[in-house]
């Protein structure tokens, strides 16, 4: 039997992961076996997020310290949830997500929520298909280079025409 005081200290947790987590996801895990919950726990760690079961009563409490997460959540905690909180790229996590519900279909994401916006199963599969920050990095990097090295090419074929040669030596010689 859980006491007042360990219901408590549970809601205070569950407040301070969601103070913490830059975004958040319901889960349905009914029906999951135990090696798979772990698994993706596993999956879940390496994408800096957790999966933490809880129950229904305890986590609408803990929502009232977080409007955004309240209005997002509030008809979504109904049967066996777990939420799973994002503390690094959110979308790392409903890749994560989205990929293991392919694999275990029981699995349901039923909602989330980022930057105080709720997110749909549509946004979530969207995020989910989205690049990681250091992948959008090195496209943008990718981008910056290619504009410059073209610009270096049609300079260095501009003087080839006018001189014969990249250095420019048949020029001199005439």
């Amino acid at each position: 039997m859980i006491t007042r005081a360990d219901k408590e200290q549970e809601i205070k947790l569950i407040t301070e992961k969601f103070g913490k987590a830059k975004g958040a996801f319901i889960v349905d895990f009914k029906g999951i076996k135990v090696e798979q919950v772990t698994s993706l726990r596993k999956k879940l760690h390496a994408s800096d997020s957790e999966m933490k079961v809880v129950r229904n009563t305890l986590a609408k409490r803990a929502f009232k310290d977080h409007p955004a997460v309240e209005k997002a959540f509030a008809n979504s905690m109904k049967g066996t949830n777990a939420i799973v909180f994002s503390y690094g790229e959110v979308n790392a996590t409903a890749k994560t997500l989205a990929e293991f519900a392919k694999d275990v279909e029981v699995l349901q994401i039923k909602t989330g929520v980022m930057d105080g916006e709720a997110l749909n199963d549509t946004k979530i599969k969207f995020l989910a298909t989205l690049p990681g920050k250091d992948q959008l990095r090195s496209i943008f990097l990718a981008t910056l280079l290619a504009s410059g090295s073209a610009l270096a090419r049609c300079l260095n074929a501009y003087a080839e025409k006018l001189g014969g040669g990249a250095d420019g030596s048949e020029a001199s010689q005439a």
